[in-house]
């Protein structure tokens, strides 16, 4: 069917067949002033904003419910029209508090922009304010209802949109008033999806002032999307829930494969972020994003494949150092875009940090292989036992690009008195020797000294080697370590000893094996500008703890051979450009060799923007996308759930402490089937909001239907 031509203020424009007045007008940029319509929602004609006169009608019609036919010529700008609009323009702020300034939604605000529009009507309606005081005993969500125009939009929204009708339109007091069809919005069955925040015009209804802060300055998606904007690899995690929730596992996968090629390492070692930004947790705990992961992984049938295309080839060929999560990372995306990959690796075994870093409790070495299997492809090879003394000759030899990606796999050793003695270990070597079947020796009593994560994992590993007593020592407070609270929980379950704010200044020795630890109390620290830390003593407060051994976990360093042939930067990281190039054209960097030890995620993160850069200096666009899960319909309506609100997180089981102390077994058991329907319907669904149209005020039209004519902005 055709376009519909009409005339709005003498502007001819075309028009889909079935559209309003009002959204005619809105899409060819002629604005009309409108309270009650909005895009998403079911017109209403209550406020009377939208009045017009239609040619060959009698009286004054809505734009907002009046269809468009063939020929159809509107006027905005009649007199009487122009009366109504004012008059209801009068009602409405007769009742609205007076200081705009004072408002959280000054510069936003509809009603005010629509004021601005209709202009001072020269009447003086007396005052009635709405009493009804603010409620801020709602999480995620504010009201402040004195501020209402009573436009119905966030009745509707809730209601009609979502299909939840928590809230309604109630006589109070003899005033209508929206209201919570509840004592709270839990009890009325709230999702807390926020639609009512969305197309509230006036601020009447927002989110608690924590919230819009960490929105503030960011684009509307990563605002409203926090968990997604919190991935360093740009996750489209409210989507593969979706698919986690309809049963579809292996399209929840290929969600995440298209950002990440280890969906199941990261479901169990992914540092998970994303679950510090969700926004359930302002409700009681976020979702257990990391969990849903790695059960969706499991569950995968590997249907995606079917669904990748590998682009045809490009004739250039890329050599990737190292075969960790950031060179393999590379390899995958420069390999699915045409490109000949070949990974050069030092050891024995793919994997880097995956395999020699992390604990096989922690993360099972047939998951490693398993996703590294999937990664290969016709264009990626792998030469292993392949250690690289020089980058550039790489390129001499007939690559036409390299990548170094070889992590942080040397230990850091602090010099202090003692740390020769036998028994001292550092936490690569140590946790590397463990991961391969060996039994570094630890003793029965031992210390590690570091506050991160890999201090902990040592600890763990210190455990299940035998010891009956493991200390870890940091300068850092509790809540300062760097280790995460799961991280420390953990450990503590296991009878972990951990020694905050105290400084190591020595190792004790007998016949040349270490014997014990001097421990002092400080009460804080700095740094000089070597990066050596200065610690404040608390006089009096030495204290030696007798230990068998001892494991430095204070940092890594990439092992670089001399002669590599590119420029360092601190801490002997290969020093890069903004587009992730070195000192040689032609030679490239990401993940830890570049950031120092970070994570799985952040590394992948790294070298998905290295493949983009690369693809680019070698002549191609730097896309390095794949569409590799099915397209999906997010349904508006989500539906009422009794006590939603109140949900509690299912995060799978873990072995007892007495059980998983007692052999290297995966200690994390993660989700069952009813874990996983659980936890996956726990989320707001926050990428919902991203379908509701966004509030747009006159001043990004062309025209105004008063008569105003503004630049689009």
């Amino acid at each position: 069917m055709g376009k519909v031509t009409l005339k709005i203020d003498g502007v001819t424009i075309k028009a889909d067949p079935g559209q309003t007045i009002l959204e005619a007008a809105l899409e060819n940029g002629i604005y009309i002033p409108h309270l009650c319509s909005h895009e998403n929602l079911l017109p209403a004609g209550a406020c009377r904003m939208c009045s017009v006169r239609v040619e060959g009608t009698d009286g004054i019609v809505t734009a907002c419910s009046v269809r468009v036919r063939e020929g159809m010529v509107v006027d905005t700008r009649d007199e009487l029209a122009e009366k109504i609009r004012k008059l209801s323009c009068d009602l409405i702020v007769r009742t609205h508090p007076s200081d705009c300034t004072g408002c959280p939604k000054y510069g936003k605000c509809q009603l005010q922009t629509i004021i601005q529009v209709v202009g001072d009507t020269g009447r003086r309606l007396r005052n009635n304010k709405i009493l009804t005081p603010a409620n801020g005993t709602n999480p995620v969500i504010l009201h402040e209802m004195y501020r209402c125009i009573l436009c119905g939009r966030c009745v509707r929204a809730c209601h009609d949109m979502r299909g939840v009708g928590a809230i309604k339109l109630e006589t109070v007091n003899g005033r209508m008033q929206v209201v919570i069809d509840g004592d709270s919005l839990n009890d009325a069955a709230c999702r807390f999806c926020s639609a009512c925040v969305d197309v509230c015009p006036t601020g009447a209804i927002r989110e608690h002032e924590e919230i819009a802060a960490r929105q503030a300055g960011k684009t509307r998606e990563a605002g409203l999307v926090p968990c997604r904007e919190g991935c360093p690899a740009g996750i489209d995690i409210p989507r593969y829930i979706r698919f986690i929730r309809e049963g579809n596992y292996s399209a929840a996968t290929a969600v995440i494969r298209e950002k990440a090629p280890f969906p199941h390492v990261l479901g169990y070692v992914c540092t998970h972020p994303c679950e510090t930004e969700c926004k359930r947790k302002y409700l009681n705990e976020p979702i257990a994003i990391r969990n849903l992961k790695r059960y969706a992984a499991a569950k995968d049938d590997g249907s995606w494949r079917q669904r990748r295309v590998l682009r045809s080839a490009s004739g250039k060929c890329v050599a990737v150092i190292g075969s960790g999560p950031a060179g393999l990372t590379a390899a995958c995306y420069l390999g699915g875009i045409g490109h000949r990959v070949t990974i050069f690796e030092a050891c024995d075994k793919a994997g880097g940090q995956l395999r020699f870093g992390i604990p096989k409790h922690r993360l099972p070495r047939e998951v490693v292989d398993s996703e590294i299997e999937n990664i290969l492809t016709d264009n990626i090879t792998i030469q292993t036992n392949s250690r690289i003394e020089n980058a550039p000759v790489l390129l001499e030899q007939g690559f036409d690009a390299v990548l170094a990606a070889m992590g942080t796999h040397r230990g850091v050793k602090l010099p202090v008195p003692g740390s020769d003695l036998t028994g001292v270990h550092v936490s690569t070597e140590f946790l590397k020797a463990s991961g391969q079947g060996g039994r570094p020796y630890v003793g029965k009593r031992v210390m590690i000294l570091g506050g991160g994560n890999v201090a902990l994992d040592c600890a763990s590993v210190a455990k299940r080697l035998g010891a009956k007593e493991v200390h870890v020592s940091c300068p850092e407070s509790y809540g300062a370590m760097t280790a995460s609270e799961e991280e420390r929980t953990l450990a503590e379950e296991e009878g972990v000893i951990i020694h905050n704010s105290v400084t190591f200044p020595e190792i004790i020795g007998n016949c040349g094996r270490v014997c014990g630890v001097r421990i002092q109390k400080i009460s804080s620290f700095s740094f000089d500008g070597n990066g050596s830390m200065i610690p404040k003593i608390v006089p009096d407060s030495d204290e030696i703890i007798m230990v068998d051994s001892v494991v430095f976990a204070v940092g890594q360093r990439p092992d670089i051979p001399d002669g590599f042939g590119l420029e360092l930067s601190g801490g002997g990281r290969i020093a890069v450009k903004n587009d992730c190039e070195t000192s040689v054209k032609g030679v490239f960097a990401a993940g830890d060799v570049v950031t120092g030890t970070a994570s799985v995620i952040k590394a992948i993160a790294g070298a998905r923007e290295a493949a983009a850069r690369i693809d680019r200096y070698l002549g191609g666009v730097g896309n390095i996308e794949e569409k590799l899960s099915p397209e999906q319909y997010r349904d508006p309506s989500i539906g009422r759930q009794e006590n939603f609100g109140c949900l509690l997180r299912r995060s799978g089981s873990v072995l007892s402490p007495e059980v998983r102390c007692g052999s290297f077994e995966v200690m994390d058991l993660g989700m069952n089937d009813e874990d996983a329907a659980r936890e996956s319907n726990r989320c707001l669904q926050c990428d919902l909001r991203l379908d509701i149209a966004p509030q747009r005020f006159w001043a990004n039209f062309r025209g105004a239907g008063s008569g105003k004519e503004v630049d689009e902005q």
